[in-house]
């Protein structure tokens, strides 16, 4: 499908979801979930970006070994490569020295079967970031399914476990309950199932230690993880792979499904990378070492 028949299939809209419920999925753009065949995906130049203080983690770096940001954009590029490497379109933000953090585009929207959220960053030094994801996706021409207000909230705590399901994070640092509740009502409107995980601010977003791989598979931090969200995915049918705690706080959990048994996963989780291989999973390691010093990871 070009360009031109997305747009012709699925017009832009500034506020796409019915109120009511009964939003229709996209026909040219979307997801069922977060195991879905990827084939296109927005991504933020490193262009710009510059080490903040944006979490627990990205502070202690900053302490101890700053982020060498040359090193961090030879990764980005081994990143691209990969995802080209799979086949998958590239989208690029506009980058502008104004968003030094706009590398990490998840957090800034995230897509829905019914078209972007456009999120409500909690940083100010961040909230930029969301106007800009307005501009990108009317470029594209991509419908947005809504902003939300209420509270901030942010991609990473948005997870599509399986059609028609979402696991929705709050930490109260960068998702306050206010932002999570309003996103929630959303999707119960539409006949979802949802389901609000409360994590200490600590792990930043519900995408360190929960993220689905395949069809009934998912990667989990057993040691952070509340057992509650566990006992959920596993009456689901889920099979949990363990991803070590060591590896968790090292962004090892944060990587991405590409759909047919395909994952980008950071080189450093090498238990993850293990236990996919050895299940026929297809695996491209990269170094994300110096990039995630500023707080995020593949997923993100």
């Amino acid at each position: 499908m070009t360009v031109h028949d997305r747009i012709v299939a699925d017009p832009f809209s500034l506020q796409r979801r019915n109120p009511a419920g009964g939003t229709k999925p996209l026909t040219a753009w979307g997801f069922a979930d977060e195991t879905d065949v990827l084939t296109d995906v927005l991504l933020g130049s490193p262009n710009f970006l510059r080490h903040l203080s944006t979490s627990s983690l990205s502070r202690k770096h900053l302490r101890e070994a700053p982020c060498n940001v040359q090193i961090a954009q030879a990764q980005h590029k081994d990143l691209v490569a990969a995802y080209e490497h799979f086949g998958v379109n590239i989208h690029w933000h506009e980058p502008t020295p104004e968003l030094p953090m706009q590398v990490y585009s998840r957090d800034s929207s995230v897509m829905t079967p019914y078209g972007a959220i456009i999120t409500a960053m909690s940083q100010w030094w961040r909230r930029g970031e969301n106007y800009a994801a307005i501009r990108t996706y009317e470029k594209l021409g991509i419908p947005i399914y809504d902003m939300v207000t209420a509270g901030t909230f942010e991609g990473g705590d948005f997870n599509v476990i399986e059609d028609g399901v979402v696991l929705i994070g709050c930490g109260g640092a960068r998702t306050q309950e206010e932002g999570a509740r309003q996103v929630q009502a959303w999707f119960d409107k539409e006949g979802w199932e949802t389901r609000i995980a409360f994590i200490d601010e600590y792990y930043v977003h519900i995408d360190l230690m929960v993220v689905p791989i395949a069809e009934k598979l998912t990667a989990v931090c057993l040691a952070c993880t509340e057992p509650g969200i566990v006992d959920w995915l596993k009456g689901k049918g889920h099979e949990i792979i363990d991803v070590p705690f060591q590896d968790t706080v090292a962004l090892g959990c944060n990587f991405m499904s590409l759909g047919k048994d395909r994952v980008i996963a950071p080189t450093s989780s090498q238990t993850l990378i293990g236990q996919l291989k050895a299940r026929g999973f297809e695996v491209a390691a990269v170094d994300m070492s110096e990039i995630s010093k500023t707080g995020g990871g593949i997923h993100c």
